[in-house]
């Protein structure tokens, strides 16, 4: 969509946005339908299978398309906060009256057709996001700006957690790609990102483990103000390997008291040597993300539910998960990707799709039949159209001249990103999510 200009809005389609765009629906469609097909006519159009209701629903947002565009661009700031609050209320009525599916109530089902105001909550944010950071007095340089646009995505962030979907969820934080490219500074992103890794690690390892490595990490960084840098830098490899070593010799607790000594001693020689902040800050890091290795291994053991418990161990042990029960799927599902090899067994031609080998084949394991049926060029190709689009939309972010449009454009890159690295591959609700933002 061109810039309005003196007054009058000019409109224009960037055709390689919408060839790509259209490219993947296309895709969607014809996967959806390989999956579906069981011979006959007129199943693109029948309510009864999942093929007739995307056709109705890719039909109805390319004719939402022709409506929007013609659309002054002004309607969508001034009720960008309405949308939202629409979308708010609709994630607080899902709690209530909304149906339970595998444990979840995520979905409104009318007359057949269901629907999940969390994927409509994600563009409504993304829109009373991009409408605040476009305002005059907006800057992302105050507490207040900061807080309040992150309150805006933590809303409904929360309440879908409590459905509870924690994969939807977690695509609210991808708004934070856009707050980095509108100048937040790195310094809270480097610190999440911290946390997260740690997090990570303590589940794929013993947190004393984490520990150990922590407390190396946290010399190294204080050696470099130290003479000979360089021969402490090796001791500190040479550490490193050692406290691997004894972890591997099940001489973890002793390997623990030595490090944390050590790190003692090289703070103690920081702060004679007056630098108090360097030592502060290892100090402060050193405590609070072996607190947060401990922590995460607690609440995994003994707060989390069993079956969440599983979804992790699917993710980081899959070879604590019984094959027959929360691995099942997976396996399954990389057998039949696998079986496709470098070009496919053809369109139409999917033995393990057919036979419905693997469970929810035309929703969050679609991608399945791309790998059976288009092999590995084919599986590749989807990816490279998904980071092509990405791409694009980033290249005509930066061409806008009205903020709004920019911001808006950088939500919906970071809501793709999010859902292309989410493992449950619901193509469906990714061509949900072309509809909608094709339209804006």
């Amino acid at each position: 969509m061109a810039i309005p200009k003196s007054g009058a809005q000019r409109k224009s389609i960037d055709w390689i946005t919408f060839s790509l765009f259209l490219s993947l629906v296309l895709i969607g469609w014809l996967m959806i339908f390989a999956v579906e097909y069981k011979g006959g006519d007129g199943m693109a159009f029948s309510f009864s299978n999942a093929i007739g209701k995307q056709t109705i629903w890719v039909g109805l947002a390319f004719a939402l398309l022709l409506l929007i565009i013609n659309i002054d661009w002004k309607f969508w700031r001034n009720f960008a906060y309405p949308i939202y609050g629409i979308s708010i209320a609709l994630l607080v009525t899902v709690l209530i009256f909304g149906n339970e599916v595998n444990g979840a109530k995520s979905w409104f089902n009318f007359f057949g057709f269901s629907l999940q105001p969390s994927e409509i909550a994600k563009f409504a944010t993304c829109l009373a996001v991009a409408s605040y950071l476009s305002g005059p007095t907006s800057k992302l340089k105050t507490t207040k700006d900061i807080l309040t646009v992150i309150a805006l995505f933590v809303a409904p962030l929360v309440l879908t957690i409590l459905q509870p979907d924690p994969g939807s969820a977690l695509v609210f934080l991808s708004f934070f790609i856009l707050l980095y490219r509108e100048g937040l500074s790195p310094g809270p992103y480097i610190i999440g990102l911290s946390a997260a890794s740690i997090f990570v690690l303590a589940l794929l390892f013993d947190p004393m483990t984490v520990t150990i490595v922590l407390s190396v990490i946290g010399m190294t960084v204080l050696v470099q103000n130290i003479e000979f840098r360089s021969y402490w830098n090796l001791s500190m490899i040479l550490l490193l390997i050692a406290s691997i070593v004894c972890i591997t010799q099940g001489l973890t607790t002793q390997i623990l008291i030595i490090n944390s000594a050590l790190l003692i001693f090289f703070l103690f020689v920081q702060i004679i040597k007056g630098r108090i902040q360097v030592s502060a800050m290892v100090l402060g890091a050193f405590l609070i993300f072996s607190s947060l290795s401990f922590g995460t291994d607690y609440v995994f053991h003994n707060v989390l539910e069993p079956h969440h418990q599983d979804r992790i161990n699917v993710w980081l042990h899959p070879d604590r998960c019984d094959p027959q029960g929360p691995l099942y799927n997976v396996l399954l599902s990389k057998m039949a990707i696998g079986s496709g090899g470098l070009s496919g067994k053809g369109y139409l031609e999917g033995t393990l799709t057919k036979l419905n080998y693997v469970p929810e084949q035309s929703t969050d394991f679609i991608f399945c039949t791309v790998g059976e049926e288009q092999g590995f060029v084919g599986s590749l190709t989807i990816i490279g159209l998904f980071v092509l689009l990405m791409m694009r939309m980033v290249i005509l972010a930066e061409r806008q001249r009205l903020n709004l449009f920019r911001q808006y454009i950088y939500g919906v890159v970071g809501i793709l990103f999010s859902l292309c690295n989410q493992y449950r591959y619901d193509h469906g609700t990714l061509t949900d999510h072309r509809n909608t933002f094709a339209i804006y």
